[in-house]
């Protein structure tokens, strides 16, 4: 899994393998070891309800993304847009983007066409 963190937005990328982890009901994490510093961590898991949460510590955040949601972005795959979600913090919301890499899901599900990417030729 990718993070990126700036400002008020965090954005957590990840690859078909770690989409199935997630479908599966496993965690997606991402640790990064700081030395004396201690360690960073953001892991992802999937849950029932309808909005995004997250909880933890400002060292080991914890997302939880809507199942059914996750699941219609795969059903979309490969795809450039991701969900976005809007986490009511405060005191500033933070902003909360998830991806799944789309060079990795066409290389593992290859190109699909969209109706609307299609033309007929008139005979």
């Amino acid at each position: 899994m990718k993070v990126q963190i700036q400002s008020q937005s965090v954005r957590l990328r990840i690859d078909e393998n770690e989409l199935a982890e997630l479908l599966a009901g496993q965690w997606v994490t991402s640790r990064t070891d700081l030395g004396a510093l201690g360690g960073f961590s953001c892991a992802l898991q999937l849950h029932a309800g309808e909005q995004a949460r997250l909880d933890g510590s400002v060292t080991a955040l914890r997302f939880a993304l809507p199942q059914e949601d996750v699941l219609a972005l795969q059903q979309r795959l490969p795809c450039r847009d991701g969900l976005s979600y809007e986490l009511p913090l405060q005191p500033q919301p933070l902003h909360l983007q998830f991806d799944v890499d789309v060079r990795d899901s066409v290389r593992q599900r290859g190109v699909q066409r969209r109706a609307s990417d299609v033309s007929v030729a008139a005979d």
